[in-house]
């Protein structure tokens, strides 16, 4: 058996040479969304990335929560203002939050910078649809499966509805030997200790799992793992494809009210 090419299968920017103009135009379609339609900001810590932008869709109802990507050390809310626009065009309002960045932090730590997150929009009292692109995908999974009565004995078990992961990555294992963990720092006790794969799956509740079709056969690998791991345990699992979509055009549809993902989204806020 040929041993995966771990390096070549996680680097997405050599992967996808055109990315810079890729995220160029998520910078660009962002700003004009937030000069379009503001958001409201929210504050969940003391940092100055412990921020949350909430676009408004309409008055109460489900909220959905997308966490952006980067490979937890790129990146921050603002270049995935635009990602809100399919959710707001059906009055669905959607949270883009930020967090600090590896290595100043750790992956750990971030997941728990979107825990005190998402513990500020519980207060908004509205049931939360979690979602998510790459490092975002993981941080989704991860919200959906914290025993949050655990965690706050205030907060309901149900207050994650479900989770949508786009090029999600749920075992982090893989990244350790990779020229991505230098600001990630992992080593393969850490890494496992990350991956919601091996956390107790949330049986009862619900989790999609997409990746683009151009993308490499680890992500693939990834998504189809956690679909077929949490499904047997009782999670409502299903996994998709974005047609002819790489790492950086994946979450193209979220723009589009028409697209499939979003009326995904809106479905997985009705349940």
């Amino acid at each position: 058996m040929t041993a995966i090419d771990y390096e070549v299968e996680y680097n997405n920017r050599a992967r996808v040479p055109e990315n810079p103009a890729l995220m160029a135009g998520w910078a660009r379609d962002s700003a004009a969304y937030r000069a379009q339609h503001p958001p409201r900001r929210l504050t969940y810590g003391p940092g100055s990335r412990n921020v949350i932008d909430l676009f408004e869709g309409g008055s109460g109802g489900p909220l959905v929560v997308y966490i952006h990507g980067g490979y937890w050390q790129a990146l921050d809310g603002s270049s995935s203002s635009h990602c809100a626009r399919g959710l707001n065009g059906h009055g669905v309002s959607v949270a883009v939050p930020s967090y600090d960045l590896c290595p100043d932090v750790t992956v750990a730590d971030i997941i728990g910078q979107m825990r005190a997150a998402t513990c500020e929009l519980a207060k908004l009292g509205r049931p939360l649809v979690m979602s998510g692109h790459s490092a975002g995908g993981q941080l989704a999974a991860c919200m959906l499966v914290t025993d949050w009565p655990a965690y706050d004995a205030s907060l309901p078990r149900d207050l994650v509805m479900a989770a949508y992961a786009i090029s999600g990555l749920f075992e982090l294992e893989p990244l350790v030997d990779t020229s991505v963990n230098k600001a990630l720092r992992l080593d393969r006790a850490a890494a496992r200790a990350a991956s919601p794969l091996f956390w107790a799956p949330p049986a009862g509740s619900t989790l999609d799992a997409v990746v683009g079709g151009n993308e490499s056969a680890e992500y693939h690998r990834q998504s189809r793992t956690v679909v077929e791991v949490w499904g047997k345990a009782g999670v409502a699992t299903r996994f998709g494809i974005v047609p002819d979509a790489n790492h950086f055009t994946a979450i193209a549809p979220l723009a589009d009210p028409e697209s499939a993902m979003v009326l995904r989204l809106k479905q997985l806020t009705q349940l």
